[in-house]
């Protein structure tokens, strides 16, 4: 070859090559669980930055009934819970607690904050021998939006009630390609193949959740495990089942709680996260009080204070470090791998050898923080937004979303942009880097509060009734 030709034949290698890997890229679609395959929603191929509810639009398919687990792929198959409701059901209610001023003019009409409390529970609970619930998972192709099958896992009175806000499939089914795993807490487990056949189901027994708030911490699997966690108020617990037989290995009870002995709350809402490092494999939980790491056979390995009373964001881990969200009020922590026994990194406390940083009081209530570009993305639910700095912890800036309310789904990022989902249906997408910069506001102006799915070029985003599938127009 001619020796000016060699950087001509180099330039269209490489074209080759980028083209082969965008293609392999796009034929792989995988998001087997919540949050997807690293716990971490960050999409390596560009996803759209612009919607609406027509503009970027590859179809939406209508889901029957509510729910608030996240759509998982396997190939080109989208599984997404719901459960519809015989009679009325209470409608979703944007915000998690109720104002004072609804509070202060109870008062004012001579109510007890007993007499209020029943009010309230009224108003903004759903319990049990109040519906009727039939609970469904379904099946819809990834490329058409049709709808291929629909199972009903369950029907009767649910095992508690729930937060208007809530639903009752609220815990994001699993998938290894095979069987796509669904666990309903204080219900059961639920195995079907691809085609919407049931392999097994193993029922469970029903704990109360604090105040019937409702459930929503997903199950993960292992190897061959299929792992679930049950922080409740009775007896909190992490099990692992066989996959393939629904069939009990073991399970471990915990005893983990936050405040006082007379306020202590044992309830928790945090998905597991499975870490993988050079030295070993280990399930990582946050619970109340306390995060702690088990290995595959159920026998504690360490555990860190500083969580906050009832957390409900869950671990991963990103360039090396573990990132923990005691939630609100709880330490935003990072852990090295290798850790044994009892840390700290609570108020007041030396942080431990294996603790790489904690920001006290830095945890968030409801979203999970997202790691992306060397930083940390941390978003509380009243719509301010931190940045960190993931190897330090060193916060970079702190700024309102202008506009933003109420925000329940976890950031995702993409393409130099972080992504905020908030329960009106909005999506701010804000610049990734050292300064806050808000781009741009996508508006589906419906209810939303599941995170979404990244797959390839596709966004899977839903809302109250309408699983959408945005992508970029060609």
């Amino acid at each position: 070859m001619n020796r000016s030709h060699r950087p001509i034949a180099l330039a269209i290698s490489l074209a080759i090559v980028t083209v082969v890997r965008l293609v392999f890229a796009a034929d792989a679609p995988e998001w087997p669980r919540f949050r997807g395959p690293e716990g971490n929603p960050v999409s390596t191929v560009r996803l759209p930055d612009t919607w609406s509810k027509t503009e970027n639009v590859e179809w939406k398919a209508v889901i029957p009934g509510r729910g608030w687990s996240s759509p998982i792929v396997s190939g080109n198959r989208v599984f997404v819970t719901a459960a519809t409701t015989d009679g009325v059901s209470k409608k979703p209610q944007i915000g998690t607690q109720y104002s004072n001023e609804y509070v202060a003019e109870l008062q004012k009409q001579g109510l007890s904050m007993k007499d209020i409390d029943a009010r309230v529970t009224e108003r903004d609970f759903e319990l049990p021998n109040e519906v009727t619930l039939h609970y469904f998972l379904s099946c819809v192709d990834l490329k058409t939006g049709k709808v291929n099958w629909t199972q009903e896992y369950h029907a009767g009175r649910p095992p508690g009630g729930r937060h208007r806000k809530g639903s009752f499939t609220s815990e994001t089914p699993v998938t290894d390609g095979k069987l796509v795993y669904v666990y309903a807490t204080s219900l059961g487990l639920w195995a079907y193949d691809m085609k919407g056949r049931l392999a097994w189901k193993t029922p469970l027994e029903n704990y109360p959740m604090y105040g019937d708030f409702g459930t929503g911490a997903s199950p993960v699997l292992a190897g061959d495990l299929l792992v679930i966690v049950s922080d409740n108020e009775k007896q909190q617990f992490i099990a692992a089942f066989d996959k393939k037989t629904g069939k009990q290995v073991w399970r471990t009870n915990r005893d983990l709680k936050a405040g006082t002995s007379a306020t202590a709350r044992r309830t928790a809402w945090s998905t597991p996260y499975i870490w993988t490092t050079p030295g070993r494999r280990e399930l990582v939980t946050i619970g109340p009080g306390f995060a702690v790491s088990y290995d595959l056979s159920g026998q504690e390995l360490w555990r860190l204070s500083g969580m906050g009373g009832m957390p409900i964001p869950s671990p991963y881990a990103s360039g090396g470090l573990l990132f923990l969200n005691g939630g609100s009020g709880g330490v935003l922590a990072a852990v090295k791998p290798g850790a044994r026994g009892s840390l700290a990194a609570g108020p007041g406390t030396t942080p431990s050898e294996y603790v790489a940083w904690a920001v006290e009081r830095a945890g968030t209530y409801l979203p999970t923080q997202v790691a992306y570009g060397g930083a940390l993305y941390s978003l509380t639910d009243a719509g301010i937004l931190s940045r960190y700095d993931a190897t330090t912890g060193k916060l970079g800036y702190k700024s309102r979303i202008e506009g933003g309310v109420a925000f329940t789904s976890s950031p995702w990022a993409s393409d130099g942009k972080i992504f905020c989902l908030n329960e009106e249906g909005k999506t701010f997408v804000i610049a990734a880097g050292e300064k806050y910069e808000l781009l741009k506001v996508n508006d589906l102006d419906e209810f939303a509060l599941a995170t979404p799915a990244l797959v390839s070029d596709r966004l899977l985003l839903r809302t109250q009734t309408q699983l959408y599938s945005i992508r970029q127009r060609r």
